[in-house]
């Protein structure tokens, strides 16, 4: 295995195709992280994430086994393509469910809380990361997305704009005025991190 983390994601591609699984696991585990938090980030659930996680593995096989993967050197950016379609496919889905809402005109299943949070789930939610995760939330989707890409999956701008089918201006002012967004709200609530 130790071999095979030497690799380069091309090379791995290929020694998947030839039979080898054990090059596949490698590449998932070398972008596991990366790719996960992006789409949790995204989705805001972790239960959601994992599936969509895996979705975007059973897309990235089925296109390496029938010959169609392309993306030569760029694995990662590919990769992360198929997340953000995925996350996007899955609100668009989610736009045309019916909601429930009960008396006091709120969404049946935001007030409801089918899950325990397990002693795990409380140990990740640290006080500054919360923060900084209800900060994001608070801003407009487009820079939000910016941020998470270029901080949490360690993107290029140029990779971003391709991504959110913008230019790298674009990109690089969403990311801009996400900041400035983010640093007005840490001064008005007096949050140091």
């Amino acid at each position: 295995m130790n071999l095979l983390s030497k690799l380069s994601d091309h090379e791995l591609i290929n020694s998947f195709n030839a039979g080898n699984v054990n090059a596949f696991e490698t590449l998932v585990l070398r972008h596991k992280e990366k790719l996960y938090t992006s789409i949790f980030f995204l989705v805001k659930d972790k239960y959601l994430a994992e599936d969509i996680f895996q979705d975007v593995f059973i897309r990235i096989i089925d296109t390496i086994k029938s010959g169609r993967y392309t993306e030569e050197g760029k694995f990662l950016p590919w990769a992360m393509r198929i997340a953000h379609n995925l996350c996007v496919d899955y609100f668009r889905k989610v736009k045309r469910t019916p909601t429930i809402k009960n008396s006091d005109d709120q969404d049946i299943f935001e007030v409801l809380n089918f899950t325990e949070e397990s002693a795990e789930d409380k140990m990740i939610k640290k006080q500054s990361h919360n923060r900084v995760r209800d900060m994001l939330d608070q801003l407009p989707e487009d820079q939000r997305e910016v941020i998470i890409l270029r901080h949490y999956a360690d993107m290029s701008f140029k990779e971003i704009a391709h991504i959110t089918n913008c230019s790298i201006n674009t990109a690089l002012g969403r990311m801009r005025y996400g900041l400035i967004n983010l640093r007005k709200m840490m001064v008005a609530k007096q949050i140091s991190l």
